[in-house]
């Protein structure tokens, strides 16, 4: 063999072939068609890569948010949907148990807010933090109008380091301050008294200052009760239904006479117990600022004034206690009293002599002198400091009057007093001191504190029990044949004595200038309450005959406040004409307690003609 074989595998005895070299045969042909050949790529340029870079980081950044707000979505939907939170809940700001404010609510004796602490915000602002005063003091302003804006430039642009904007924001003032946004300015956590019952309690209650500090009434007398025990309320002994009605009928008699103010007072003769007192005008107590002073005077424990005939109670009172004088003795009532350059006469002079009952019935001047004189001076000033009208009441309250008493207490002083002129006192010891001459003869001193049931209530024997039911008799007595007829309502056997006294200005006594009173009580078989209406300066009427009275203005008021309290108060309606009222009320001019003895007979008809049944005489009920 010559070393070629055609026949030999690839590469052998091909052309260019290298002897030695391995010969491959190219592939079979494919059964399926193939792909062109694609042409080779052009390099790429830095713009192309840019674009590329760009576009991958837009997609990450695009996923970032996508995941962040898919994240937020879950959390909302679970927040509303799967925990109730689509159901409206009460928003709760702190809870149960902590101490929200740091003073205690004051309430009335059935737990009735009068006053209470609400959680607010002041604005203040640090003026070294402020970059620019006058486009801070500008948006301030805006947000709240009623800042100066001088006021607030002047602020901010001061060396101290804390000044304050405005005190007590509401809500909707916090927001749109805080939207501003201002450096510098910010918020502080304080309290704002408020006082639901406004204007009706306004004299009791009293208010508060900027600071929450008592500035009148018990907010001040009891500051800090309020402020040492914040969880625990100050109830009161007032009663905010009895308080509504006093008011009411109070504002109806001013405006009536067209008088220039009034004073009630509600009383409990059992313990002292204040369940009800108005004076007129009176003001409110979220805004007491910038007030007439009359207002924010408290006529039914501030004011003394003398009291007129209603001082007549205390006369009596004093007279039946020394056991010198009875009810059915006699006293001139005809002449005038002389002493020194002082005569003393009658409103309306009787011209006869007349028995206690009479002096008290027809509130004669002259008989409750003629009384004094056989007492003595000595036995009547003892009597009236037993009585409490020489020192304060008491009462819980720092608005309480000083009674104007005389020095030295001479005869003339002694005569004056017996009807109510040279001693001034106020509404509050008047009440308070006829409370013990009608409920045994015991005196409580007079709170504005609710008592507790079973606690033991401060008692002192001031007259003795025949006095204080003799006196009962001497309302009663009034009240159905005396000067305070109008202030009857039928089944609840009112009593009470009516006064009425010329106002002094200066040295002299105005005869058109008086104040006109009616302290009334109920029911006088079982006393429980005294209603007390005083009214300063009452003008008379067409409808009073031209008179302006006790008897004329204040008894009608005592009278429709009776009404209307007796059913909120639970007394029950008695028979007034029944044995057992009789017995414990009943007195005549006479002087006489016998309600039987002063029935005329009554002939009973001949029995008819044939019949063998006695007939005996019968008496009749007085009508």
């Amino acid at each position: 063999m010559n070393g070629h074989d055609h026949g030999g595998p690839a590469g052998y005895g091909q052309p260019g072939a290298s002897i030695g070299s391995t010969y491959v045969p190219p592939p079979a042909p494919s059964p399926f068609p193939q792909p062109a050949p694609q042409p080779s790529a052009n390099p790429r340029t830095s713009l192309a890569v840019a674009l590329e870079q760009s576009r991958y980081r837009l997609m990450v950044t695009a996923a970032v948010v996508t995941t962040v707000f898919t994240a937020i979505s879950v959390k909302l939907a679970m927040a509303t949907l799967l925990a109730g939170g689509g159901d409206p809940r009460q928003h709760v700001a702190l809870e149960i148990g902590e101490t929200t404010t740091n003073r205690a609510d004051i309430t009335d004796r059935n737990g009735n807010l009068l006053a209470t602490s609400l959680v607010t915000q002041s604005l203040y602002a640090d003026p070294k933090l402020v970059s620019r005063p006058e486009e801070a003091a500008q948006k301030l302003v805006s947000a709240l109008p009623d800042l100066d804006y001088k006021d607030v430039l002047n602020k901010l642009s001061g060396d101290r380091r804390f000044v304050w904007l405005k005190r007590n924001l509401t809500p909707k003032q916090q927001a749109a301050v805080h939207r501003l946004g201002i450096p510098g300015v910010a918020f502080e956590r304080e309290e704002r008294r408020f006082y639901p019952a406004g204007p009706l309690t306004s004299h009791i209650v009293g208010f508060t200052g900027i600071d929450n500090n008592g500035l009148a009434g018990m907010e001040q007398g009891f500051n800090k009760r309020l402020t040492e025990e914040p969880g625990t309320p100050l109830q009161l002994s007032i009663d905010l239904r009895l308080q509504h009605v006093l008011k009411k009928e109070l504002a109806a008699t001013v405006q009536e006479f067209s008088a220039i103010g009034a004073a009630g007072i509600v009383f409990d003769v059992r313990n002292g117990e204040v369940l009800a007192m108005v004076s007129l005008p009176d003001f409110d107590p979220q805004d007491p600022t910038g007030l007439n002073p009359d207002t924010l005077f408290n006529r039914a424990t501030l004011g003394v004034y003398e009291m007129g005939s209603t001082f007549k109670i205390f006369n009596s009172a004093l007279a039946f206690d020394t056991g010198k004088i009875r009810v059915s003795d006699m006293f001139d009532a005809a002449h005038p009293v002389k002493i020194g350059r002082f005569t003393i006469n009658d409103y309306h002079n009787l011209h006869r002599a007349l028995t206690v009952a009479e002096v008290f019935q027809h509130s004669s001047n002259l008989g409750s002198v003629r009384m004094v004189q056989q007492v003595g001076v000595a036995a009547q000033k003892a009597f009236m400091t037993r009585m409490g009208f020489t020192k304060p009441t008491g009462l819980e309250l720092p608005e309480s009057g000083w009674p104007l008493v005389p020095n030295p207490w001479r005869e003339v002083n002694s005569y004056t007093i017996s009807f109510g002129h040279g001693i001034s006192v106020s509404p509050m010891h008047t009440v308070a001191a006829a409370a013990s001459v009608i409920n045994g003869g015991f005196f409580h001193k007079p709170t504005l504190l609710k008592r507790q049931p079973d606690g033991e209530v401060p008692t002192e024997q001031v007259v003795s029990r025949q006095t204080s039911d003799m006196m009962r008799r001497m309302f009663r007595f009034v009240v159905t044949e005396g000067t305070g007829k109008s202030a009857e309502v039928k089944g609840y056997v009112v009593g009470g004595k009516t006064g009425t006294a010329d106002k002094q200005k200066g040295k002299h006594y105005q005869k058109n200038s008086r104040m006109s009173s009616f302290l009334g009580a109920f029911p006088m078989n079982d006393p429980r309450y005294i209603v007390y209406v005083l009214v300063d300066e009452p003008q008379a009427t067409a409808k009073t005959y031209g008179y302006a009275t006790g008897g004329w203005v204040a008894a009608p008021a005592v009278g429709r406040i009776v009404k209307q309290i007796g059913p909120l108060l639970n007394v029950p309606i008695v028979d007034e004409n029944a044995p057992e009222i009789l017995n414990s009320t009943y007195l005549n001019a006479a002087g006489s307690t016998n309600w039987q003895q002063s029935m005329p007979p009554v002939t009973a008809p001949p029995p008819p003609k044939g019949s063998t049944v006695a007939s005996f005489p019968t008496q009749t009920k007085p009508r």
